[in-house]
């Protein structure tokens, strides 16, 4: 059966690739057909997820919470501004990792680590008199399973997933706030392991949390496949460690050059399904 899934994954991700390879041109489509037949055949025992973006996304967008919150304390900011503020001081953090420490002084350190990126964020719109009290309220903001929403695929996807018999486990640069936010989303169930890289001691791209997770399970690379969203992270970090990846490209925007990407789970899920009821041996 896991064989099944882990076929089932590449011929979805091969169709896809094939189809919008009426935009791209047919070398792109013969591309996709040698690499996902020589790398995507083997039996899949495990699947990762990350989870910002591919399992969970905000339940409004980031720029806007900073910015109504920030309006409580007299800074007055557009969320645009914000949002650009976030992406670049997000991309230039050093990675929420970190190694060797207790659990104890492991939360002392994500919400430090938050709190920098925080400062850094509004350093154009400083004095902000107010900011320890306004980090405090945006932490705990994020921190409440009410400010995420599962994408709505997700259950069913997961669901179908477990009925296989697969392993099913979170692989996210997060911190340990994803725990208490997946419990309160009702998903924490679906998964044997939520392996976050603050409390790993390592971030995607770095091989080592997804080693880590393998380990775990006593598996290898190949027994493995990861899906999420971002190309560095997820399909780069995935393939550091030997583990083939797909993208999630929910917006259809990404323009890596990537056969086996996915526009959301439940075309995985869809296709599996098909696959199965048509009765073919693969």
């Amino acid at each position: 059966m896991a064989q099944k899934v882990l076929l089932c994954s590449r011929l979805f991700a091969l169709c896809k690739y094939v189809h919008r390879s009426r935009l791209i041109g047919p070398e792109k489509a013969d591309e996709a057909v040698s690499l996902l037949s020589s790398t995507l055949t083997m039996a899949i025992k495990a699947i990762f997820f990350d989870a910002a973006g591919t399992l969970i996304k905000p339940s409004r967008r980031v720029g806007e919470s900073y910015t109504l919150v920030a309006q409580k304390y007299g800074v007055e900011v557009s969320s645009a501004a914000i949002s650009e503020r976030f992406r670049a001081c997000f991309n230039a953090a050093p990675p929420l990792a970190f190694p060797g420490v207790s659990v104890a002084e492991t939360a002392r350190l994500e919400r430090e680590w938050w709190k920098q990126l925080v400062w850094s964020i509004f350093e154009p719109w400083r004095p902000f008199a107010q900011f320890e009290d306004y980090f405090t309220e945006l932490f705990e903001y994020f921190a409440q399973a009410e400010s995420w929403i599962l994408y709505p695929e997700v259950p069913e996807t997961l669901s179908a997933l477990k009925e296989r018999g697969l392993i099913v486990d979170v692989i996210s640069n997060f911190d340990s706030r994803l725990i208490k936010i997946l419990h309160g989303l009702g998903a924490a169930h679906w998964f044997e392991e939520i392996f976050i890289s603050s409390r790993v001691g390592y971030a995607k791209p770095n091989r080592r949390i997804f080693e880590a997770a393998l380990e775990r399970h006593g598996l290898g690379p190949n027994d493995a496949l990861h899906i999420g969203d971002s190309e560095t992270n997820d399909l780069g970090g995935a393939a550091n460690a030997g583990v083939k990846g797909i993208l999630i490209d929910r917006s259809g925007n990404n323009t890596a050059d990537h056969p086996a990407r996915v526009s959301n789970l439940e075309e995985v899920l869809g296709f599996l399904d098909s696959t199965s009821q048509s009765g073919k041996a693969l």
